[in-house]
């Protein structure tokens, strides 16, 4: 697990946090280090602990053992001075159903002690202006979809200026223009200089808006760090395009790497005489960084295409490759990842 170093500034701190229910752990001994400023994404798969996680962190729910530091306060001691400073859409949005969603952001800002009346209109319609509501402003939310719905949440969350956003699955209901829209929202929120931290079943939106990440699997944080940590985190490989497959294994087995096809054949454009891109794909593992230092299995990346070409094997592509996040949270979780919207 990539450790936050002691310098770096961090708007939320967990440390061995941990929540039982009867004899379930559903939080087990988690320590987070959000970084202030980042676009932090926690995955899981579904019963991993994230939203309740997420409850511990706002006081939403007591924890059996272990602490929370929010934005530099210890919580739930110093719940009243943070709050205020947090927005959050946690659980999906509840709304008065006939009420229209100006109206529900007007009574939920009445609300906060802390925001000044004279500035709630203006405030309110720059909220819905935001996400993208101001069509439906006037309109009663039991006639809102699910979208709109989680949109109006994400709005009431930004009512006043916020130094940390905590979203729990955001673009849940969103069309593809609407998740579009959240995620050039979360980018320009971290612009601002706020943290947005987000929970999300959603591989791709992970990758196109998050800096850093963490996961959870059963209740306990397997990885955190940046994305590009993560990724190199997993094991490198080689991945070789050749018509010659059972050869090239033969020669890889040779240098202790253990080839496997990846199903994928190649070939050439009908028609045509070049066939310079026909051929199957291989994949072999390359030795953990630690091990190759030490000198056991290390093969250098040139040295496996000369032992190929040495061999005669016709080599029409090489590359060596970082494993992606998503074959790292099933290396670490063991469980599948929705990658599509």
């Amino acid at each position: 697990m990539t450790a936050v170093g002691p310098a770096t500034e961090l708007s939320i701190e967990t440390s061995g946090l941990s929540k039982r229910f009867g004899h379930q752990l559903a939080v087990d001994g988690v320590d987070l280090a959000v970084p202030k400023g980042s676009v932090f994404g926690f995955l899981g798969p579904n019963g991993s602990g994230k939203t309740t996680t997420i409850r511990l962190m706002l006081g939403l729910a007591a924890a059996t053992s272990g602490s929370v530091r929010l934005l530099g306060q210890d919580m739930p001691g110093q719940l009243r001075e943070v709050l205020p400073r947090v927005g959050a859409l946690v659980e999906g949005p509840a709304f008065y159903p006939f009420l229209s969603g100006a109206a529900n952001l007007h009574r939920l800002d009445a609300a906060d002690p802390h925001v000044p009346a004279a500035t709630r209109a203006a405030r309110v319609h720059s909220a819905l202006e935001r996400v993208g509501l101001t069509h439906a402003a006037d309109k009663k939310v039991r006639a809102y979809s699910l979208g709109m719905k989680q949109r109006l949440g994400i709005a009431n969350a930004l009512l006043a200026p916020r130094e940390l956003l905590v979203l729990d699955e955001p673009t849940n209901g969103l069309d593809p223009q609407g998740t579009r829209e959240v995620r050039s929202l979360v980018r320009s929120l971290a612009a601002d200089g706020a943290t947005v931290f987000v929970s999300s079943h959603l591989l791709a939106e992970v990758e196109q808006i998050c800096t850093h990440a963490a996961i959870m699997s059963a209740g306990r944080l397997v990885a955190q760090g940046t994305l590009a940590e993560l990724r190199q985190a997993g094991q490198a490989r080689i991945r070789v395009l050749t018509p010659d497959a059972g050869a090239a294994a033969e020669v890889l087995a040779r240098l202790g790497l253990s080839a496997a096809a990846d199903g994928t054949a190649t070939t050439a454009v009908p028609g045509s005489t070049d066939s310079s891109n026909a051929g199957e794909v291989l994949y072999a593992p390359l030795p953990a960084a630690a091990t190759a230092a030490a000198g056991a299995g290390a093969v250098a990346p040139e040295a496996v295409v000369a032992a190929l070409v040495a061999a005669g094997v016709r080599v029409r592509g090489f590359a060596t490759e970082q494993v992606s996040l998503e074959e790292r949270f099933v290396a670490l979780t063991g469980e599948g990842f929705d990658v599509v919207q």
